[in-house]
């Protein structure tokens, strides 16, 4: 994960300077908005993976050595099954549906989405696939 991490690093910092040269010669407000979000997600990016590989086992892709089969096995648990991710895209549609159409129509997407949300986060702490 160090260089996924130092990749995104470096990305962010490509994108710091190109939103400054380009903020400084379109004066275009919108196009250097977005390259400073993409700065702000590349940098959050970056340091959560260079965060996380000072606290796991060093990879294969880490290693200069490493052979393509050095990185075979288990790579982590993933859900094999979750119905929260369908309800957080319903909670998102009906919250974009709300931008689009009336402000009030987001006040029935929130709770929709928070139910998803903590649905998600909390799978695997309560019910027959609990683990502690």
């Amino acid at each position: 994960m160090k260089i996924q991490g130092r990749m995104f690093i470096w990305l962010a910092v490509f994108m710091l300077a190109m939103a400054i040269v380009y903020g400084v010669w379109s004066k275009e407000p919108v196009g250097t908005t977005a390259l400073f979000l993409a700065f702000g997600l590349s940098i959050m990016i970056g340091y959560y993976l260079a965060f996380t590989a000072r606290r796991v086992d060093t990879g294969a892709q880490d290693k200069k050595d490493a052979d393509v089969a050095d990185d075979a096995g288990e790579l982590g648990f993933f859900s094999p099954h979750s119905w929260q991710p369908l309800s957080l895209g319903f909670g998102g549609a009906l919250a974009f549906l709300g931008v689009v159409f009336d402000w009030w129509l987001l006040y029935f997407s929130l709770p929709v989405i928070l139910v998803g949300l903590f649905g998600w986060v909390f799978e695997y702490y309560r019910g027959e696939n609990a683990n502690q």
